[in-house]
Order: C-alpha cells, then structure tokens, then sequence
C-alpha cells in the first residue's frame, strides 16, 4: 500500500508525517480534500519552522540548478 507523505501539521489523519486515512482525495486546484484540522491549534513557531525549511530546500534546488549549468558550459 503506498504511503502518502503530509505537509500539513495539524490534520487529524496525521501519523509521524503521513497520512493515515483510509482513502485521501486530491484536488489539483485546492490540495488535500481529505485534510481535516485537529482540535488542537498548531503554535505559529512550528509553521514558521516548516517553512523555513521549505525555503531552505527551495535554495539548495536553485544552488544546484546554477551548478549544473556552470559545469555544462565548461564542456
């Protein structure tokens, strides 16, 4: 059964990261329709945190996109 990774952090179907529904729908427009909120509010450190984290993996794409392109010119 495939395992669907989740960036949401306070759905109530969350499990360590992944999603633990029993079917999950997807919209392309709107994302997760399956995504229920939890009862518990998630504390704005942990949103910020997530996307920093984000950003940061963002930076490191674009670094090695750069790369890619210098080494290809150098041939």
């Amino acid at each position: 059964m495939p395992r669907i990774r989740c960036h949401y952090t306070d759905c109530i179907f969350l499990d360590e990261g992944y999603c633990s529904a029993a079917a999950v729908e997807i919209d392309p427009d709107t994302g997760c329709a399956t995504y229920s909120p939890s009862e518990e509010e998630v504390a704005e450190e942990e949103w910020e945190e997530e996307l920093e984290e984000w950003e940061d993996e963002e930076l490191e794409e674009e670094e090695d996109l750069w790369l890619d392109e210098d080494e290809e010119e150098e041939l």
